[in-house]
């Protein structure tokens, strides 16, 4: 990889070997250390490692090494790096804009209360979220979906309120998930199958789900044997942490509800949505959030319903409720789901299954129908109210036409040009731009597999991109080891959240002004391609890392790729945030003025020493 000369200097091959040395140097090092010391436990092996190892070639790749840049000219301050300290031990599962006193301040009506509330710019915490005592890094994937260890999140309340529907067992110092549910407490597999007698689970042609109300996400975390990927969300409400149970277990999810303000996902996202004894009012507000699901599930997706009010008859007084309240509630239902335009496919026991049509020609003839929306963007959602109206479907030039482009299976969907962009629907995305960006992340992803060779052995299962474009960083590391949640900024320039969903990748719209809408350390490794670039001048650089910081696990890695003012301004704030990092060069060389600062978080916990620089 490099030579001495005459002068005993080094002399580099290529840039894309010093790329590789930095790699066997000092992250090979510091990330297998990881997997010496085996999962499920939270040891000091990395941060020794890190200590011990002699890095000082990686001095070669920094930018500001080649080009004599440094923190200080970059950012036009000589000061030292802030020192963030810990915040108080009382916020380790904090949420800041689903707080749950702050939520008691909002009305109740149509479950306002339980949705995004974030605090004002002077109620916002600048310290570290700590880990409680004892913190312990998740099981690998699949023991992780039936085993979480008991310190990451230590709220027994589930096991006590659901312990007659297999929901969660305590069961010495790790919660056990038999996959059970309030609705399928003989287990999901059992349930999944009953529902894939109707819905084509088994051929790839499901590929993204939606859970509303999932509680701790058992269908999700049993979809994936289907090859099914699962958005679940619940509110964080009395039933303590189950979307953190979810995330713990390495189930996507986020906290959310139904309520006065659309889901933020992009139209004609999921292939199929459900409903588990969810508690959504479906028939209630003129079926405003039946309609709000059909704006999210692609022409020919299903909807399943199970528990109350189906076969009310025979339920009632299990259920413990009026039968004539039942019979008005499924009645709303069925008469909302029919001015849908929806096809019921199904009822049997306390299941049913609607499938949207493939195109409005089939419903053409249909006497009533429900009010269209009003010509708007049915992807301009971030903080809008949902609305009682149907969402249009796209044009289609024949009745066999499927609105929005025929479903394709996959994994052959991940890499199709997907409709959106066949269509001249996205603004300066076309084919081949697209098939360039394709090209593009396999490239780029491989680079980080030069410098951290275990991305895709199974060490990081809940993984984000932060600014996802296309989606080609998630398609490139494609794996059942691994989910990426792909962010789409509500300021990006192109919207394109609906191309990775029909990728068959999942996502959500989201402002990094704000906190991300999940609990502390749901994710295993960042991703983050431009952000700091698209956010300057729009919110503060150091509320953002923070963010980052909150949302990813003890010994979690980040690897940021932006433009070297950025990346310099960035790496002086994370000094003081317990954070090692190194920045090394773009992979075609050291020319180019976009930079990749990989950054590992230190193992600490809650009551440790306030120590955050870099020792």
């Amino acid at each position: 990889m490099a030579t001495k000369g005459n002068t005993g200097e080094l002399k580099t091959m290529s840039s894309v070997s010093i790329f590789i040395v930095v790699g066997l140097c000092c992250f090979f090092f510091i990330l297998g250390a990881w997997q010496r010391s085996g999962f499920g436990k939270g040891d000091r092996i990395a941060s020794e490692i890190t200590r011990q190892t002699d890095c000082s070639i990686l001095s070669n790749l920094n930018y500001e090494t080649h080009h004599g840049g440094d923190t200080a000219t970059i950012d036009g301050s000589d000061s030292a790096a802030k020192d963030f300290q810990p915040c108080d031990d009382k916020y380790v599962d904090y949420t800041p804009c689903q707080d749950q006193m702050r939520a008691m301040m909002f009305p109740r009506e149509n479950m306002n209360y339980r949705e995004r509330h974030c605090p004002p710019e002077e109620e916002k915490l600048h310290c570290l979220v700590p880990a409680p005592k004892g913190y312990a890094t998740p099981f690998p994937w699949p023991k992780s979906r039936d085993y979480v260890p008991y310190a990451n999140a230590p709220y027994k309340s589930l096991t006590v309120e659901k312990a007659v529907q297999n929901w969660i067992q305590y069961e010495g110092n790790v919660f056990r998930f038999p996959g059970g549910g309030t609705q399928f407490p003989q287990g999901a597999d059992t349930y999944i199958n009953e529902l894939a007698s109707v819905i084509p689970l088994d051929n790839g042609m499901v590929r993204t789900a939606l859970d509303t109300g999932c509680g701790v996400a058992s269908l999700g975390a049993y979809l994936f044997k289907k090859n099914v990927i699962t958005m679940s969300f619940a509110p964080r409400d009395s039933h303590e942490a189950q979307v953190q149970f979810a995330l713990e277990r390495g189930v996507p999810a986020v906290i959310g509800v139904l309520g006065t303000i659309m889901m933020p996902y992009p139209s004609r996202a999921f292939d199929m949505a459900h409903c588990s004894r969810c508690l959504i009012p479906w028939g209630a507000n003129d079926g405003i959030y039946m309609m709000e699901v059909d704006r999210v599930l692609r022409p020919g997706g299903y909807w399943v319903l199970s528990g109350p009010p189906i076969n009310w008859r025979n339920n009632y007084q299990s259920w413990q409720r009026p039968k004539e309240e039942l019979e008005e509630e499924q009645r709303k239902i069925e008469e909302i789901a029919k001015l849908l335009c929806w096809e019921k496919k199904h009822e049997m026991g306390e299941i049913a299954v609607w499938r949207k049509r493939t195109n409005y020609d089939l419903c053409r003839q249909q006497d009533a129908k429900l009010t269209a929306c009003e010509m708007r963007n049915p992807d301009d959602v971030w903080y809008k109210k949902t609305e009682a109206c149907a969402t249009p479907y796209p044009e289609t030039s024949g009745p066999d036409e499927v609105a929005g482009g025929e479903w394709k299976q996959f994994p052959e969907r991940l890499n199709a040009v997907p409709f959106r962009i066949s269509s001249g629907s996205i603004p300066g995305v076309s084919v081949e731009t697209y098939q360039e960006d394709v090209r593009l992340w396999k490239k780029h992803v491989n680079a980080y597999k030069r410098i951290n060779s275990i991305i895709d052995s199974g060490r990081y299962r809940n993984i984000m991109d932060m600014n996802a474009g296309l989606g080609s960083f998630a398609a490139a590391l494609e794996s059942p080891k691994l989910w990426v949640m792909n962010v789409m900024p509500t300021i990006a320039e192109k919207d394109t959240l609906g191309i990775i969903y029909e990728r068959g990748l999942i996502g959500i719209y989201h402002d990094w002004c704000e906190a991300f809408s999940t609990y502390p350390r749901t994710y295993d490794l960042i991703h983050a391609k431009s952000i700091f670039r698209l956010y300057k001048n729009k919110c503060n650089v150091e509320d953002i890392l923070l963010e980052m910081d909150r949302i990813l696990r003890p010994e979690g890695t980040v690897i940021i790729r932006d433009q070297v003012d950025e990346l310099m301004k960035v790496k002086k704030i994370v000094g003081g945030m317990r954070w090692n990092t190194r920045m090394v060069d773009h992979e075609d060389g050291p020319l180019v003025s976009e930079k990749i600062l990989f950054a590992v978080k230190r193992y600490w916990v809650a009551g440790e020493s306030n120590t955050t620089s870099m020792e």
